[in-house]
């Protein structure tokens, strides 16, 4: 069953956000993930207007999804944007079986 990244940003320095950024595509693609949605248009329907850029990666599985966040690749990525780059809240959410 798939499984789902899904964040919510704030970015305070686009340049040092942009080094996280770069190397992303490469670490999720050897976890079999693709990116659903990332930046580009969004409209808040409720709650509080604070987070700027919201993302969406589909895994193939829980467990890939959380492997690949806690790997070495990614830690050394989102050490960018976790010293000053942004403020980023990250969920892994599985996806739902629905019955036909």
């Amino acid at each position: 069953m798939p499984a789902y990244w899904i964040s919510r940003c704030i970015i305070n320095d686009p340049v040092v956000y942009k080094r996280y950024t770069d190397q992303v595509p490469d670490i999720i693609a050897k976890y079999g993930a693709k990116v659903l949605a990332r930046g580009g248009h969004f409209q808040i329907m409720e709650g509080p207007e604070v987070f700027k850029r919201f993302v969406v990666v589909e895994f193939p599985t829980f467990a890939s999804a959380v492997e690949c966040f806690q790997s070495d690749a990614y830690k050394a990525a989102a050490s960018h944007r976790r010293n000053g780059g942004s403020i980023v809240e990250n969920v892994i959410a599985e996806g739902a079986e629905i019955p036909s």
